[in-house]
């Protein structure tokens, strides 16, 4: 296969799931001797991103203003001036840029043009530029449906489904429970010591992520007799503190405040995952993966979680015992209970792995372009 330049248009390369999956794929493209360009404001994840040796072109493509326009004379003459092959579109906004330049550039020099739908955005002529990809990624089989849902005219031969994935060696299956990383965090956070069971929420400072939730199944397992433990890191952002407010009142009404921890975001999740007994998914808003549910069930614990969208897919197929039907509050906790009484068997190996889903979209890329 001759050498591909594939260029790959975000908004920013700040964290977050988009990001990750561009560097992600840049990185396979690197080391499969092709050429990896992103174009996008720069951000946290840059540096990553030179170290894998892509290259960068700094447009800010996804601010959501008029000026924005001004850059597609700068992203035609980038697409002509590398020979580009593929163009791939992870938002919206740039998208649209891509789209609109595309048309624009004959057709035997013309990059073919993929997307890929990362979330399930409202539906709007906005939204539906990520369904005109030549080929149309979807990161779950729940996205596939809903693509076809909202935009029924779009064919499905052109619905590539490809997971996300992880990568195991970073997620190993560790032993149950963990004294050492128990004790780590109960360390860190005093009122998570105790021999009761730790539940983890992971997820950040937003009502979306179903912290009251979980603030109530905390209060509800410990009035039943169950000494148990709630840690939500992520929850403790800058700019949300009213919400961390609202949530400590929930807490201390339902007298669960000295049992559990709002911390900022961890950067060892492993230790986080090893820590907990029961890892909880609660994003009142279906999601389009749940990455989440992969993590903590490669390192061997259950999940509990609400079974819709991504995550509720998940579920079903690794661990159907977690799945609950969204927002009914009465089942969440007799399925705790049991989770907690008696874990389910978990998956030996896992199949969402990052290895599989490099593989899968170069393999996409190699088809695209094929003669």
């Amino acid at each position: 296969m001759r050498r591909l330049t594939v260029v790959q248009l975000l908004p920013a390369l700040d964290a977050g799931g988009v990001e990750r999956s561009t560097l992600e794929i840049a990185d396979a493209l690197v080391r499969a001797g092709h050429r990896a360009i992103v174009v996008s404001a720069g951000g946290r994840m840059l540096p990553q991103l030179q170290a894998i040796g892509a290259q960068h072109v700094d447009l800010d493509i996804g601010n959501k203003s008029p000026l924005t326009l001004r850059h597609l004379r700068a992203l035609r003459a980038l697409l002509l001036d590398v020979d580009a092959d593929i163009v791939h579109a992870r938002s919206r906004l740039p998208a649209w840029l891509g789209w609109w330049v595309l048309r624009s550039i004959p057709a035997a020099r013309r990059p073919r043009f993929i997307t890929t739908v990362h979330g399930l955005n409202s539906p709007s002529r906005y939204s539906a530029i990520m369904a005109r990809g030549e080929y149309v990624i979807c990161v779950s089989k729940t996205v596939r449906d809903y693509v076809l849902a909202h935009y029924p005219h779009t064919d499905s031969a052109r619905l590539q489904v490809i997971p996300r994935g992880i990568d195991p060696a970073a997620f190993p299956r560790t032993a149950r429970p963990d004294l050492g990383a128990r004790a780590q965090v109960a360390a860190l956070h005093p009122q998570l010591a105790g021999n009761g069971p730790l539940l983890v929420l992971p997820g950040r400072g937003t009502r979306l992520k179903g912290h009251a939730d979980a603030i109530t199944l905390l209060a509800q397992l410990r009035a039943g007799g169950v000494d148990a433990r709630l840690w939500m890191p992520g929850a403790r952002q800058a700019g949300r503190g009213a919400y961390l407010d609202a949530l400590a009142l929930q807490a201390q009404a339902a007298g669960v405040a000295d049992a559990l921890a709002f911390t900022a975001p961890t950067a060892d999740m492993l230790q986080a995952y090893a820590a907990s007994d029961l890892v909880l998914q609660l994003s009142r808003k279906p999601e389009a993966f749940g990455r989440t549910v992969i993590e903590a069930l490669s390192v061997g614990r259950p999940v509990l979680g609400w079974a819709h969208g991504g995550a509720g897919e998940l579920l079903r197929q690794l661990q159907p015992q977690g799945a609950v039907l969204a927002f009914d509050a009465t089942a969440l906790v007799q399925c705790a209970r049991a989770l907690l009484a008696q874990p389910p068997p978990l998956p030996v190996t896992m199949p969402y792995t990052l290895a599989a889903m490099q593989e899968a979209t170069l393999s996409l890329y190699r088809r695209v372009c094929s003669p």
